[in-house]
């Protein structure tokens, strides 16, 4: 058994985690990668419901819980009783008076795990796949592996954050987790994007100011979905202004690296040509993903007693 086995009962925020279990997680994520496996004697069936669109967290779930030897319960929004009004608690009170064990979710209610985890009825555990603009527990994680392999630390580490700042769950759950770990943050992005909550775990800079400093360039997405502005909103001046153009990706120290959390909106955050750069890492996060989610369901299920 790997000491970098833990036991969760859920994993709902970055916030719930304490270092060590971050770097126990992390290191599980590693050895999943490195080919290690996890068996179980006991059937365990997994539930993904995705209430808002989602191509790699989704699939990624479904990929390591297949790795896992899960049984996954199939749920489609389009074809449920959410169509007939049915609310989120009652769609997870089913789930798990069903005999479901995990319940992965991403929802766009901020915070809509609250509730579930608090009641004493659902018996399923809750692993948050995205709620809204509040946290992105998998997808820190997995950030966090592919920067742990690259340096293997984060105490001293220089990162900066740049995009749709205030929109971002990706953000909100690096920065605390980044910072906690050592790690000295900037935010840069449009002033438009950005809120109070960022100063308390990093500075303010323009891109240009911290490019050739920065050991890890993590670009957002613009979340056009979360915005009103669309006929305001110019791709070429984004970029120009906030992007990572040719320029800004040659001022980049040899050892610093590229990443984002993916989808890329080509030649607005990234130049299209530079996604798949030497220096990026983006694909690279799309595979740790699988691993980092085989560690955070191994430990749920730990959590749960699972044999």
């Amino acid at each position: 058994m790997s000491e970098n086995q833990i036991a969760l009962k859920n994993l709902v925020s970055m916030e719930t985690l304490t270092n060590e279990e971050v770097m126990a997680l992390i290191k599980r994520g590693i050895e999943f990668k490195n080919g290690a496996k996890a068996t179980y004697e006991d059937q365990h069936i997994i539930s993904n419901l995705f209430f808002e669109p989602s191509t790699r967290t989704h699939k990624a779930f479904e990929v390591a819980e297949l790795k896992l030897g899960c049984d996954l319960l199939d749920f489609d929004v389009k074809t449920s009783s959410v169509n007939k009004g049915e609310t989120l608690y009652d769609t997870i009170l089913t789930m798990s008076a069903l005999g479901v064990d995990v319940c992965v979710i991403r929802h766009p209610e901020v915070d809509y795990y609250k509730e579930l985890v608090e009641s004493p009825t659902i018996t399923a555990s809750i692993v948050n796949g995205g709620d809204g603009s509040g946290q992105h527990p998998s997808q820190s994680l997995l950030d966090l592996m592919t920067i742990y392999q690259e340096f293997g630390h984060f105490d001293g580490l220089k990162v900066c954050i740049a995009g749709d700042l205030d929109h971002s769950r990706v953000a909100k759950s690096n920065m605390q987790i980044l910072k906690r770990l050592g790690a000295t943050l900037y935010f840069a992005g449009p002033d438009e994007w950005r809120s109070a909550e960022f100063e308390d775990y990093g500075t303010f800079v323009t891109i240009d100011e911290v490019i050739e400093e920065v050991d890890v360039m993590m670009f957002l997405r613009v979340q056009h979905e979360r915005h009103d502005y669309e006929s305001l909103f110019s791709k070429e001046n984004y970029h120009r202004l906030h992007g990572l153009t040719q320029e800004r990706y040659d001022r980049m120290k040899d050892t610093a690296i590229l990443m984002h959390p993916a989808p890329v909106n080509r030649d607005v955050e990234i130049a299209d040509h530079l996604v798949e750069a030497p220096k990026s890492r983006i694909v690279e996060q799309m595979t740790n993903g699988v691993f980092v989610r085989m560690a955070i369901i191994e430990a749920v299920l730990k959590g749960r007693g699972a044999k």
